[in-house]
């Protein structure tokens, strides 16, 4: 098997580390850098280790015979990256986008090379690269989505399809991305007022019991279908906990903003439409919030 990287950074070294303990694979790449005076050495030191054959053109990696080409290139570059293969793209080479872009860069340059017939891959990578490698969780859309994992298959690479639509796979990336970020700076926020009131071990004994009672799914429902009914009662004991907050000079803003939010939820008096009751499902929430039928 024969693969084109447009972009030699570190997702492309890591992804041809892993695809050279697989078997024979040849790799060639391109990156515009690889003559930098700063980082032009790393690149051609990492091909080097690789084993990959480093080119000096887009053109000589898209006429080389290889089955697919990997755009790998920061997020900002993507449809430039697109611009300058697209004149040797054929049909019979998957075109994979595996830059950081959001759903909607991907589908303008999917749009932009769909004229050449070439299969579009939009990937997502949805873990840590070094630790991965090739085995990384990728999820895939487009309509090259098949293509993509059927071609590497052999090489064990981890692909789930999302759908045939360029752009999906990076939009549940994103919106993922709501909740890791997200839950990530709520730990740092509870931790340093845990830290400063000296409760930190038993806040975090107490939250982890409450968590790793059921699985995240049933968690999640839970929580989402009780605050639909119990928003403003929430409010208030948030309005407690904030001005404990305040009270230790700490800077509550994801407090604050949480807070904001479950007012909002509270302003559409949702426990009257549900006559008391909690619903059954967090969609059933969701579409209330939204006024859909």
């Amino acid at each position: 098997m024969k693969l084109g990287f447009i972009g030699f950074g570190e997702a492309a070294y890591e992804l041809s580390s892993g695809f050279r303990q697989e078997g024979p694979v040849e790799i060639v790449a391109f990156d515009a850098l690889w003559d930098h005076p700063t980082f032009g050495s790393l690149i051609r030191e990492r091909a080097e280790k690789t084993q990959v054959r480093l080119l000096q053109h887009p053109r000589q990696v898209l006429e080389s015979g290889i089955r697919a080409v990997i755009i790998a290139v920061p997020a900002d570059r993507a449809m430039e990256a697109g611009d300058s293969v697209k004149p040797f793209l054929s049909r019979d080479c998957i075109y994979i986008d595996v830059t950081a872009s959001n759903p909607e860069v991907k589908r303008q340059v999917y749009h932009n090379i769909r004229e050449t017939g070439a299969p579009f891959v939009d990937a997502a990578i949805m873990g840590p690269l070094p630790v991965f490698r090739h085995k990384v969780p990728i999820l895939a859309s487009g309509d090259g989505a098949d293509a993509f994992i059927s071609l590497m298959a052999p090489l064990g690479m981890r692909i789930e399809k999302v759908s045939d639509t360029a752009g999906d796979a990076s939009g549940v990336k994103l919106v993922r991305s709501i909740f890791m970020k997200g839950i990530a700076a709520l730990f740092i926020e509870m931790l340093e007022a845990a830290h400063k009131f000296q409760i930190a071990d038993v806040v975090i004994k107490s939250i982890g019991e409450t968590m790793d009672a059921t699985s995240f799914e049933t968690t999640l429902n839970r929580m989402v279908t009780g605050t639909a009914i119990h928003a403003a009662r929430r409010v208030v004991e948030l309005d407690g906990t904030l001005q404990l907050l305040e009270s230790g000079k700490l800077q509550p803003i994801l407090s604050y903003a949480v807070r904001d939010k479950l007012q909002k939820i509270a302003d559409l008096n949702l426990r009257e439409k549900f006559q008391g009751k909690t619903p059954n499902h967090w969609l059933d929430v969701i579409r209330a919030i939204r006024n859909e039928t």
